[in-house]
Formats: C-alpha cells, sequence, structure tokens
C-alpha cells in the first residue's frame, strides 16, 4: 500500500479509523456545484463541527485557484486548507497552478493533485506527471473507464507510484460502472497493493437507485465493506455481494466487527472519496449508528 495513504487523526473524537478523513469536500464539483464563497465557508465549518474529523481535503480545479484564494484572503482560515488540485487545464498548466498555491503558503496546505489520463496512459505522459508534482504530494490519476485497455492503464499508474481514481457516477447513466467493472478495478488494486480514490456519484453511504434520476448509486460503505473482504482473502462473489448490498444495517454490522487493524488496512487501500457534501454522509453514519 501507498506510504502516503492518510491515517487517522489522533485527536479524533467520535469518528472511527474506518472513516477518519474518509471524506474529501467536492463540493464545486457537479452536482453540488457550489459558489466560492459557499464552498469555503460550509468546509471551514466542516472542520470545526463534531464530525470534523470525517473531513479530508478540499478539492479546487486549477482553473479556479484564484478565486479560492481572494476568497480565502477575505476569510482568513486559523490555518491553512488541506488542498487536492484538480487539474482541469492541461498537464502544461500543472507548473503555474503548482507556483501559485506555493505562493499563498498560509492560505493553502497542498497535498493532493488529480488529474485525467490520457487514452493509452502512455510512459512518456506518467514520467512528465512526476517530473511536476513534487514527491511529497499524492498524485491520483484517472484512467478512462470502458475498453480493454482500462485495466491496463490502471496497472501502469500503480506501477508508476501514483494512486487510480475509480469514477463511481456523474450526470448520465454511462458515468455508473457496474459491479463488475468495480470489482475488476479492486482486483487489480489489490493485486498491485495500491491506494485508490473514489469520486462522483457516491452521495450516500449504501447502494440505492436515485428517485429523481434512476440511476443506481455505488455506496461509499459498500466499497470500504468490498475492500475489507477483498483484503481478508473472500471469494470473488462474497466481494461482489458486497457492492450489490443495499441492506445498510448489514453492511454496518460488519463495518463495527472490523478489528482497529482491519479497518486501517481498509483505509490504506481505499483512501478517501470526494463528495459534493459534508453533511449527506453524516446523515447516513448516523441513522447506521456508524457515529
Amino acid at each position: 500500500m501507498s506510504s502516503a495513504a492518510p491515517q487517522p487523526a489522533s485527536d479524533q473524537r467520535d469518528v472511527p479509523s474506518l472513516l477518519a478523513r474518509l471524506i474529501d469536500d467536492a463540493a464545486l464539483f457537479p452536482p453540488g456545484n457550489a459558489t466560492v464563497p459557499d464552498a469555503v465557508r460550509l468546509h471551514l465549518e466542516g472542520r470545526s463541527s463534531d464530525h470534523a474529523d470525517l473531513v479530508g481535503l478540499f478539492l479546487c480545479p486549477a482553473s479556479r485557484l484564484p478565486e479560492l484564494i481572494t476568497e480565502l484572503i477575505k476569510v482568513k482560515p486559523g490555518k491553512p486548507v488541506e488542498l487536492s488540485l484538480v487539474i482541469d487545464t492541461g498537464l502544461g498548466g500543472v507548473p503555474k497552478a503548482l507556483s501559485i498555491v506555493e505562493s499563498r503558503a498560509e492560505l493553502l496546505a497542498l497535498r493532493m493533485v488529480e488529474m485525467p489520463a490520457p487514452s493509452d496512459v502512455d510512459e512518456v505522459w506518467l514520467e512528465r506527471v512526476s517530473e511536476f508534482v513534487p514527491e511529497d504530494v499524492i498524485r491520483v490519476i484517472e484512467p478512462r473507464r470502458g475498453g480493454a485497455g482500462w485495466l491496463d492503464g490502471i496497472q501502469r499508474v500503480i506501477e508508476h507510484g501514483s494512486w487510480p481514481k475509480l469514477r463511481c457516477g456523474g450526470l448520465s447513466a454511462e458515468n455508473f460502472p457496474s459491479v463488475e467493472e468495480v470489482f475488476d478495478f479492486l482486483s487489480v488494486i489489490n493485486a498491485g497493493g495500491a491506494s485508490f480514490k473514489a469520486t462522483a456519484g457516491l452521495h450516500n453511504a449504501v447502494r440505492h437507485t436515485a428517485a429523481d434520476t434512476g440511476f443506481t448509486h455505488h455506496g461509499f460503505l459498500n466499497l470500504l465493506i468490498a475492500t475489507g473482504r477483498l483484503l481478508a482473502g473472500a471469494e470473488a462473489d462474497d466481494v461482489r455481494a458486497a457492492l450489490a448490498a443495499t441492506d445498510g444495517k448489514a453492511l454496518a454490522e460488519e463495518a463495527q466487527n472490523l478489528t482497529e487493524h482491519e479497518a486501517l488496512s481498509v483505509r490504506g487501500v481505499f483512501a478517501s472519496y470526494g463528495s459534493c457534501s459534508l453533511t449527506d454522509p453524516v446523515t447516513d453514519l448516523e441513522e447506521l449508528d456508524l457515529l
């Protein structure tokens, strides 16, 4: 597993190790699409809430860095906001974006850089990523899902020392991977001893079908349990069953029965996921008696 995988805060209050710093704040991204002032306000509130230890990094597109910095100058956070920089300006825009962040160390602490991969995830492109992103910053790369080369791309990202990203949903049905595709992704991660990040579509803890769109969403608790079963050497069908499960109470009971070592091992693999809401996951976890 990656040595850069996040560890739970030592002063955590009512957040178990399985959930500590699990949720990266993606309020600026669809479907939330928050304004920068609202996103910053809600993030700072989340960092000081009773469940602050659930909250991980703040996600910001590189193209919106100036807006973010302007807002942070206004609100003057007590400590730098831990940032994941999402590259939406192309690989060539990375050096400038990193320079902007580094010049505002009193406001921002860069922890992660995320970017989509080209269709072939070639070695030359991966080497350029290494050249641009400092060694102490986690690199998260999203190979394009679909086609025979997707899993090969994930493998190359792992061999490169970066975290693969799994996109679990979006604004159209094709953005939602099947249970089998998620299982295949986890199998490559497990074989490579790697960490990964998930994004999009994980609005709730448990797999469900959204009434407004009819899309079936994966649950972040399903992903945690499936990862745990995979690490424990479970049969493939048992891992698939965890991904497909809709019984939240059964999933929560399995989560509660994980030992501290098992929970930390799971989080060393499934490191975090991006959510456009910091409140919806808390509501789900409280209803499942996991907080």
